[in-house]
């Protein structure tokens, strides 16, 4: 497994080994002891989840202010641009993002911390889109900053409009949006 600090170097991007051949493929989806020295803290998954989405649909971007999840995220078919936002407003890379191409052919995954909004627009005509989560859904707490805040500038790969749910349609900008003040156990509101 190789993997691969980004920008914001908490996210990281993680290229499995994969064995081919014309029978087919084989990888470790995930590899627990390899997982934790790649991105250097012990971790606990709790949760796995599944969503199927079609071309041009924009999930996100997802965070929880209280029960934060960290996530790490594959696609199995399709082809999907992931993108974090560090919402720790005493980061040093608060309201900056960074984004990765997953696909079922690149068979990449991206860690995905606490402390990050979370989204993923879809390029193919649908993706398979699995991930593990360090902690419960708890709906109560859930926040979605808005996909195309300005001041954020995610630059998404796709023309025209995404296909939003209504509860991210109704997201918040990074300037109105509730923050993790730090190491995600506390809040800051506007």
């Amino acid at each position: 497994m190789k993997a691969t600090r980004l920008a914001i170097p908490e996210v990281v991007l993680i290229e499995p080994k994969v064995f081919g051949d014309d029978r087919g493929f084989f990888f470790e989806s995930y590899n627990h002891r390899q997982f934790e020295e790649a991105i250097g803290r012990p971790v606990k998954f709790v949760q796995d989840n599944h969503s199927r989405s079609s071309k041009g649909v924009l999930r996100g971007l997802h965070y929880q202010i209280q029960n934060p999840q960290g996530k790490l995220v594959r696609v199995v078919n399709g082809e999907v641009f992931d993108v974090a936002v560090d919402m720790r407003r005493s980061s040093p890379t608060f309201g900056k993002w960074v984004g990765a191409l997953l696909s079922a052919e690149n068979k990449h995954q991206l860690w995905v911390p606490e402390g990050f909004a979370h989204g993923f627009v879809v390029l193919s005509e649908s993706a398979d889109f699995l991930y593990k989560t360090t902690d419960y859904w708890h709906p109560e707490h859930e926040r979605a900053l808005i996909w195309n805040d300005p001041s954020v500038g995610i630059d998404w790969p796709i023309s025209g409009e995404p296909t939003l749910s209504t509860k991210d349609i109704a997201a918040k900008s990074l300037q109105d949006a509730e923050a993790f003040a730090q190491h995600c156990t506390t809040i800051t509101t506007p």
